[in-house]
């Protein structure tokens, strides 16, 4: 065995690993707007969902099965999250357009649970794929704001306070001197409708959004 093959040698001889991650977030929604609402009938013209950076900070628990196969959890792992949902109008008196945008800002504590496969090691590095499920309750929920008694200006677009869905991605693992540095990509896509429906001006136009949500991580184990 080299010695630059040496470096963190026993590391796959280790039942449980520890660590954590930091990680930068584009936060998206799937949305699907609504059959009943006709854009053509009203000043309405399109309705966008805008996507905004974040990061997540997690705790890393890793369980080794063998040296390919793990299970690997990052809980808890706290994800602050950013969407703009721009709706467009038409101003019929003079012809032009405008815009009002519904900031959307969950901050979830999440719950992934993430099997992961991983190449044999080239040296100090190795490639792996990654799936599992995600579980995650917004901690800055704003589902009991009085909406129906605010102006428009002041409305919001209320989304539920749990949110269910899957992830997948992949990455490289390197093995440095005193711990494992990795890098990964991820898409977590969401399950459910998040939308809660107040039928407001501007929730009429929508029939569901589910989550979508790019991350880039930076891991770190020992």
């Amino acid at each position: 065995m080299s010695a630059q093959y040496s470096k963190l040698s026993d590391f796959d001889d280790k039942m449980i690993h520890f660590g954590f991650a930091l990680s930068y977030n584009n936060s998206d929604y799937y949305i699907q707007r609504s059959l009943e609402h006709q854009f053509a009938d009203d000043s309405l013209q399109s309705l966008i969902v805008a996507s905004k950076p974040g990061f997540t900070l997690g705790v890393i628990s890793s369980i080794n099965f063998n040296p390919n196969f793990k299970l690997r959890f990052a809980i808890p792992s706290l994800s602050f999250q950013e969407r703009d949902l721009e709706y467009t109008y038409l101003d019929p008196s003079n012809g032009a357009t405008y815009m009002l945008k519904k900031a959307i800002r969950p901050v979830y504590l999440e719950f992934p649970a993430m099997f992961k496969f991983r190449t044999d090691r080239i040296e100090n590095w190795a490639a792996y794929g990654i799936t599992g499920i995600r579980f995650g309750i917004d901690m800055a929920s704003d589902k009991d704001v009085n909406n129906l008694s605010a102006s428009p200006e002041d409305q919001i677009v209320k989304i539920k306070k749990t949110d269910f869905g899957f992830e997948v991605g992949g990455g490289f693992d390197f093995f440095l001197e005193y711990f494992k540095f990795g890098i990964e990509l991820k898409l977590g896509a969401g399950m459910m409708n998040l939308h809660l429906d107040e039928n407001t001006s501007f929730d009429n136009p929508i029939d569901f959004l589910r989550s979508k949500v790019w991350t880039l991580s930076l891991t770190f184990e020992g």
